[in-house]
């Protein structure tokens, strides 16, 4: 499992499970216990091993029939689809996923890993990205795992550098805002030897402490950053 959500307002743990599956646990589960709720099933088809969720409009966004699939938050077994954003024209989302629901927008990954694509929260179908972020400029080598700030309509992602190396050259965390378009260097980042970042593979926001959460996958460790100017 690559990826965890929390619902808070339902006390909820949700994960993409084994065999194309999204498993929702209570919050206090424990030991062997078994999910309250799985989506699973031939109308269903979740995939990949990244999920992300909205409580506002209480939806799960996972990924699957080749594209973005969403689903009700609180749907359970063969449930089919709300809306699929799949086809040539939405540029292959894939990888992760974030949401927000402020201003009703989705960030994902393109085809190849090395461009930001932002799209509607309600688009449908064969749809094209509202906005593409990629280019020299934008220093993106692969995209691992990203957060939304829907405050500041900012998008904050992981950097893990470039595919096999095991300390590669430029990892980063890097932010951008989901208006940007085109070729657009990062609004602001946090890298360097002074970080102590080796490679960088996923981030969470802590707005009230102005504080941004690091793993990485050299260090097996957590690294916490105060960034004031993420959330300015």
């Amino acid at each position: 499992m690559h990826d965890i959500r929390y619902n808070e307002v339902n006390d909820e743990i949700i994960v993409p499970g084994r065999s194309s599956s999204i498993l929702v646990f209570r919050g206090g589960a424990h030991g062997q216990e078994a999910p309250i709720r799985v989506i699973q099933g031939p109308d269903a088809q979740p995939g990949g091993s990244r999920l992300a969720i909205d409580t506002v409009h209480r939806e799960i966004f996972s990924f699957g029939r080749g594209g973005i699939q969403v689903f009700p938050l609180d749907g359970n077994g063969n449930v089919s689809p709300m809306r699929v954003i799949s086809g040539p024209d939405t540029q292959g989302p894939n990888s992760s996923i974030a949401v927000d629901p402020i201003n009703n927008l989705i960030a994902t990954v393109g085809r190849g890993g090395e461009s930001i694509l932002v799209f509607n929260r309600t688009d449908n179908g064969n749809v094209k990205p509202r906005n593409v972020i990629r280019g020299p400029r934008t220093e993106i080598d692969r995209i691992n795992q990203m957060q939304i700030y829907p405050e500041k309509k900012m998008v904050i992602i992981a950097m893990p550098g470039l595919q096999g190396l095991m300390e590669p050259p430029r990892t980063f965390v890097g932010a951008w805002s989901l208006d940007d378009n085109g070729d657009v260097p990062p609004r602001w980042k946090i890298e360097g030897a002074g970080t102590t970042i080796k490679k960088a593979f996923a981030v969470a926001l802590n707005p009230k402490d102005k504080e941004v959460y690091v793993t990485d996958m050299r260090l097996n460790g957590v690294l916490t950053f105060f960034a004031p100017k993420a959330f300015e």
